[in-house]
């Protein structure tokens, strides 16, 4: 089911390790989105804590991640979470996408696969994961705003800010 700015009424956006992607994911989604969909995120595995430059560069717009605790599919469903009651699942990896295919074949939902790049272990120095993290949380917002439309305004009327890699 989906509002009339074609807005699941639940997301679930899910990665290998739930510390860097589909975290971002889930705060940008409630930052840019408000309360127009219940939103969570898993991770195949739940062997990482949450990626300090997944927080920083979250940050930067204005996504709180810190307190982020991360959580696998099957401690997801331990908590109460069943996959049947999401909408839609967005896979941010190759291993979640399969993952969410196998667990959901006997619910009616749609899952939808967002190539987004793992910006883990590919450079050296602070400034230069930085950018490939911002690079990642950019790609993640492009297919937000294309899949989702533009953000709505916070209870002040404001815009709510998006990245400033030009991702809008």
């Amino acid at each position: 089911m989906e509002d009339k700015a074609g807005i699941p009424n639940s997301v679930l956006f899910c990665c290998d390790h739930n510390a860097i992607r589909s975290p971002m994911a889930e705060g940008m989604m409630k930052k840019l989105y408000g309360r127009q969909a219940y939103v969570q995120s898993a991770g195949v595995h739940n062997d990482m804590e949450i990626d300090g430059f997944a927080i920083a560069v979250c940050q930067e717009i204005g996504v709180e991640l810190s307190r982020h605790r991360t959580r696998s599919f099957d401690e997801m469903r331990a908590w109460g979470d069943d996959l049947g009651q999401f909408d839609l699942v967005v896979a941010l990896t190759p291993a979640s996408k399969h993952q969410a295919l196998e667990l959901t074949r006997h619910y009616h939902l749609e899952v939808e696969y967002w190539p987004i790049m793992d910006p883990s272990g590919l450079a050296e120095g602070r400034e230069a994961k930085l950018g490939l993290y911002r690079q990642s949380r950019d790609q993640i917002m492009k297919h937000m705003l294309a899949r989702f439309g533009p953000p709505i305004e916070d209870d002040a009327g404001d815009s709510i800010p998006l990245a400033q890699g030009g991702a809008a």
